[in-house]
């Protein structure tokens, strides 16, 4: 619950930015105004990545909770450790993806894309959140919960990648062999070293 804390923060100082971001799987205004109007590192921004990185985490912990409950006994400092790697993760892979813009010479289109994604990753973090009360509170160790959670976490990335792909057809197909390799490097294959670490 503490990690509410940074979206209402974010509603306080940023009123009517917060809401076009809630409504953002229905309603693409908010990628429209603030994708090229502000910076991929804002105050905002960084609010709603820090409630992501929390409730992924935690969510996380859940899952290793209920698949290896005997880790959690012989290490009690499984979650600190799930959110060191969890940020350090989504740090390493967001610099990587800048770098990329760097090499390519088109830092201003990696950054609207990184901040389209990650927005639609932050935006995740509400199904996350509201996943991690009902396993908290109602239905405690819940698999079917948290299928539905991933279910839900994969479609509005998915969401987000569409919008990606769409917004940026002309630009990928410049670089379509560089795009395949970037997704490969940088999308698929943290996805798997981390699927293996989990498990």
């Amino acid at each position: 619950m503490v990690s509410l804390l940074f979206p209402l923060t974010a509603k306080s100082f940023y009123y009517s930015r917060f809401f076009s971001f809630i409504i953002l799987p229905f309603n693409n205004k908010y990628i429209t105004i603030y994708t090229k109007k502000e910076k991929l590192f804002n105050w905002f921004h960084i609010l709603l990545s820090a409630f992501q990185i929390i409730n992924t985490t935690l969510f996380i912990y859940f899952i290793w909770h209920v698949y290896m409950p005997q880790t959690l006994v012989k290490n009690p400092f499984i979650f600190p450790l799930l959110l060191a790697g969890v940020f350090l993760f989504l740090t390493i892979k967001t610099i990587a993806q800048l770098f990329n813009g760097f090499i390519f010479n088109s830092y201003k289109t990696f950054n609207e894309l990184i901040f389209k994604k990650l927005t639609y990753l932050n935006y995740s973090g509400i199904v996350l959140f509201i996943a991690n009360v009902i396993l908290t509170y109602v239905a405690i160790d819940s698999k079917i919960v948290m299928a539905i959670a991933i279910i839900g976490f994969l479609i509005i990335n998915i969401i987000g990648w569409v919008t990606v792909l769409r917004n940026y057809q002309n630009f990928i197909s410049s670089y379509f062999f560089y795009f395949i390799l970037y997704l490969c490097t940088l999308e698929i294959a943290p996805l798997i070293i981390l699927g293996s670490f989990l498990k």
